[in-house]
């Protein structure tokens, strides 16, 4: 049992709090017993997993399916995992996996988002938790915002992170125009557009746009795009939240394409 705070993996698995030494060592962490179960479910590769005993007591199936997949495990003290975690009160788990660059669809029958200068984390995660359960097929972020393996985008994503198709655009303008050039509509949200997010057609392919509250989708972005929307708000209200957005504008395309099927 690893029981020093000196010990170097506890110092090695600390420095990936940070975002650059994750950048560095092409590394992440996965901290709870859900966000491990999930990597499980889908044969996402663990490079090692540090438990206490009773969580290895309290699960033990999943501990036999990391035992058996991790490339190293480490039973460690309470103190231990709460020292290299990230959240306040571990549930006894704590993984490191590589960075992966999952495949991106291609095939222009998706409908997925293009996220700008998004940073706030749980918005991220919510967004990419929202976007699988509405059968979004995709997610691109620009290369400003917020890292999609950041912890707490993990732990707002609810697993889902593990099921959705993902990727970190250096450009977004040119990924608009190769989705465009493949058949898929560019729908920018725009808070003074004439047209409301439920007038659009999206039974066809469709690239859905949202920037952060604050400043919005750049005008660069807003003119690629083909169409533009607007959520209507009532009076005095600003922005919503781009994880709200993102599900009003999801679920209206999954309500048109369901009531298609029918």
């Amino acid at each position: 049992m690893l029981t020093s705070l000196q010990n170097p993996l506890v110092k090695e698995i600390r420095k990936l709090h940070a975002a650059k030494e994750r950048h560095e060592k092409q590394l992440f962490l996965l901290e709870g017993t859900h966000l491990v179960s999930e990597a499980c479910a889908v044969g996402y590769p663990l490079e090692t997993v540090c438990y206490t005993a009773q969580w290895q007591e309290r699960y033990p199936e999943l501990w036999q399916e990391v035992s058996q997949s991790a490339l190293r495990e480490q039973i460690v003290t309470p103190e231990v995992l709460k020292a290299i975690a990230t959240t306040v009160q571990p549930d006894g788990v704590v993984a490191v996996a590589k960075r992966l660059q999952m495949p991106f669809p291609t095939v222009p029958t998706s409908l997925a988002l293009g996220l700008e200068t998004i940073q706030d984390p749980g918005n991220l995660g919510t967004t990419i938790r929202t976007a699988a359960a509405a059968g979004a097929t995709g997610l691109w972020v620009s290369a400003d915002s917020v890292d999609l393996d950041h912890p707490k985008v993990l732990r707002a994503s609810a697993g889902q992170w593990f099921r959705l198709p993902m990727a970190t655009g250096e450009n977004l303008k040119s990924l608009v125009q190769s989705c465009q050039q493949q058949g898929m509509q560019a729908i920018a949200t725009v808070p003074d557009a004439k047209l409301t997010y439920w007038e659009i057609d999206w039974n066809q392919p469709g690239l859905i746009l949202l920037g952060n509250e604050g400043a919005g989708l750049s005008a660069d972005l807003v003119a690629l795009a083909d169409r533009q929307v607007r959520i209507p708000l009532s009076p005095g209200v600003e922005s919503l939240n781009v994880a709200i957005a993102a599900a009003l504008i999801l679920y209206e395309a999954r309500r048109q394409r369901q009531r298609r099927e029918f």
